[in-house]
């Protein structure tokens, strides 16, 4: 019971800092991460604290990311990736921002650069259970967590995975709730990953950006979105290839993101519109007929996409199809 107190108190006393400063009070878990093999540079995170990846995570094309948490000072995102940009090292930058800010001992700071080089500071301050570990291409972090293996959990995890750097960063996010999290429990989580270096196109170079903002099953849910996100890659590789006119490579594209969300209805139309447009009409057929019985706003769509195109069939294919309902 005074231990709980105490803990109140504390938690008190942050707060009104908070209220005072404008800091949000993000205590967290999180993982900055460079991918070796293709250069991208990512970071993960999930807190007991509403839209955490508003706060927490920054990344830049090129030049780094950077994690900023506890008693957050906000500005050590921008402000890391700036000096990382003029060319100081992750060390440097982060004693500068460190060394420049009076709540220092609430501050737990992460930052890689676009070479997997690491730097991190918790302040003696943080709430307990607070730590990091910093290994070759990510450091991971954490402060107040509900026992001391959170972040040895996180850093086996992300060290024993393989895959894509998004995938690999979630499987310590998963590690970390596994091992208990937050002492708080869940609230909101993200993925930000961006590329080796800038193209120039700010919608480009920003490959990965997920939020989950508010959600009881936090790490979970960013899970199940980060596999919609993968589906709807190959719904996107879909649709440039109508673009291009290639319909051999659009139906292999819906059909792998229809296999990966089978109950998504968007997902199957897009598939038979394909399978029709490369002259496969009597298995398109079944397809309509189920999509029409869900949902009769897909054949009014039907008809808008065989009169701009998108679906390649003369009159009688298109009644045909229509009368599938």
């Amino acid at each position: 019971m005074k231990r709980l107190i105490v803990l109140s108190i504390i938690l008190l006393l942050l707060t009104n800092a908070q209220i005072i400063n404008g800091e949000p009070l993000t205590h967290t878990f999180s993982i900055v991460a460079y991918d070796q093999q293709n250069g991208q540079i990512g970071v993960a995170v999930q807190s007991h604290w509403f839209s955490v990846g508003s706060i927490v995570s920054w990344a830049e094309p090129g030049v780094g990311a950077v994690a900023t948490q506890s008693l957050v000072n906000v500005s050590f995102g921008p402000r890391a990736l700036e000096l990382l940009k003029k060319g100081t090292s992750v060390q440097q930058a982060l004693q500068e921002l460190i060394n420049s800010d009076e709540g220092r001992d609430f501050r737990q700071l992460a930052i890689i650069d676009a070479n997997g080089c690491v730097a991190t500071h918790t302040g003696e301050k943080c709430i307990a259970d607070a730590g990091h570990i910093t290994g070759k291409n990510y450091s991971v972090q954490a402060n107040m967590m509900l026992n001391k293996e959170v972040v040895p959990a996180m850093s086996k995890a992300f060290e024993q995975s393989s895959g894509p750097l998004a995938e690999r960063m979630l499987a310590a996010l998963q590690a970390a709730q596994k091992a208990g999290g937050d002492i708080r429990g869940q609230q909101s989580a993200a993925i930000l990953i961006v590329r080796a270096k800038s193209t120039g196109k700010i919608w480009e170079d920003r490959l990965i950006d997920l939020r989950v903002e508010d959600h009881p099953n936090a790490v979970k849910e960013l899970a199940r979105v980060l596999a919609v996100f993968r589906a709807y890659e190959h719904m996107n590789n879909g649709d440039l290839a109508i673009e291009k006119g290639d319909e051999k490579t659009a139906l292999q594209e819906y059909g792998a993101a229809e296999k990966m969300f089978p109950k998504n209805t968007e997902m199957k139309f897009w598939h038979a519109v394909a399978l029709v447009n490369v002259g496969k009409v009597d298995s398109a057929l079944p397809i309509f007929k189920k999509i029409f019985a869900k949902d009769k706003n897909y054949i009014e769509l039907t008809k808008r996409i065989v009169s701009n195109g998108l679906l390649k069939a003369d009159q009688a294919t298109a009644q045909k199809i229509i009368n599938t309902h």
